[in-house]
């Protein structure tokens, strides 16, 4: 995939203190076209980068909220064409620029917005006009924030290793593409793909009228959510009953706790049909919880079918079903294992905690 460059502008962004708490202000250091680019250092420095951009994996529900990289859809009112929106806007007036000058102005209007952002940092802002020439004249647009890396070092003649003040890398670029390439030749005018570091949010601070659909956490949660107030409502219908409010209470508390515990409300049926409907949504859903220090991952869709929760006296046992066990790295002695019946484990369990539970301490244990 070989774009060709049309116009390009480097600027310098400035912050004085962290976080983009003090002073900030950008220079202008360079606008060229085809020819300029093409005979430029800029052009080893992103060489390659476009492409990568383009091809760079991305879900529409990602399956973390800390995703990377996300794909934005503008927001307009219902009824409204796109050119409402002011991004939509600022992205068309690149594309649309013929010559330096004009892409130059555009530039310089899209930096003083990025300005504005609350987690801005010093760094050079790229801004770029390129085609995709194999497949259509319409122009792409490519917005590259490279952070200052001040630790890199140089070597020189006088004092063998200097400090580069300004240096820059392409190694944590963040980027913006527009619009978004579903696939080579099918682009999507309504969308973008923007990539940066989870921690920040630049671009999504940037773009204030562009809107990202949920990861598929968020959706999840939302489900859940609603089949337990779906829940309440069915078993206390009326609102003002002090139960249903008790029990709204202890959800909330429970939801809103980051390490929580199980429930005990519903029965492996009720669980397996709401499990079902979030299944339908995206069939590899993962469910990950822990049984004391031991670390369950499975599918979401296995519980039921193959992953099982049961009570053994006042503890919880995990029965997990499969064709064949896989072991790596270091060796075990339990892959030496020859299993014995589900029977005899489940009585042997039996008995055990029947006799922790009676407190036989100066007994022989049974098993």
């Amino acid at each position: 995939m070989n774009f060709q460059v049309d116009f390009l502008s480097f600027f310098v962004i400035q912050v004085d203190g962290k976080e983009g708490q003090g002073g900030k202000s950008y220079k202008h250091y360079a606008t060229m076209d085809d020819y300029d680019y093409d005979e430029s250092d800029v052009k080893k420095f992103l060489d390659g980068e476009f492409a990568r951009i383009s091809k760079r994996k991305v879900e529409k529900n990602p399956s973390t909220e800390q995703a990377p990289t996300k794909i934005g859809r503008f927001i307009v009112e219902p009824e409204h064409e796109l050119s409402s929106n002011p991004n939509f806007n600022m992205f068309a007036r690149l594309r649309a620029a013929e010559d330096k000058e004009d892409f130059k102005n555009a530039c310089d209007d899209l930096v003083r917005m990025y300005l504005d952002t609350s987690a801005v940092r010093g760094g050079a802002l790229i801004i770029v006009q390129a085609t995709l020439n194999t497949h259509s004249d319409d122009p792409f647009i490519f917005v590259l924030k490279c952070d200052f890396e001040p630790k890199i070092a140089r070597i020189t003649e006088s004092s063998l290793v200097s400090e580069v003040e300004m240096a820059i890398s392409a190694r944590n670029m963040k980027s913006i593409m527009y619009p978004y390439m579903l696939e080579e030749g099918m682009n999507d005018e309504w969308e973008l793909k923007i990539h940066q570091s989870s921690h920040a949010r630049y671009f999504e601070d940037f773009l204030k009228f562009v809107t990202y659909e949920q990861s598929m956490p968020e959706i999840v949660n939302e489900h859940v959510m609603g089949f337990v107030q779906n829940y309440v409502e069915t078993k206390w219908p009326d609102a003002s009953n002090e139960e249903r409010q008790q029990e709204e209470r202890d959800l909330e508390l429970w939801a809103a706790s980051e390490k929580r515990d199980l429930q005990g409300k519903w029965d492996p049926l009720q669980v397996v049909e709401a499990a079902q409907h979030i299944v339908e949504l995206k069939p590899e859903i993962e469910v990950r919880f822990k049984l004391d220090d031991t670390v369950v991952r499975g599918l979401l869709s296995d519980f039921g079918a193959k992953l099982h929760i049961t009570k053994l006296h006042d503890r919880y046992a995990l029965i997990i079903e499969g064709d064949a066990f896989t072991f790596e790295k270091g060796f075990s002695p339990i892959e030496l294992l020859q299993p014995e019946s589900f029977e005899t484990v489940a009585e042997r369990l039996k008995e055990k905690r029947q006799y922790e539970n009676e407190g036989m301490d100066g007994d022989t244990p049974p098993w």
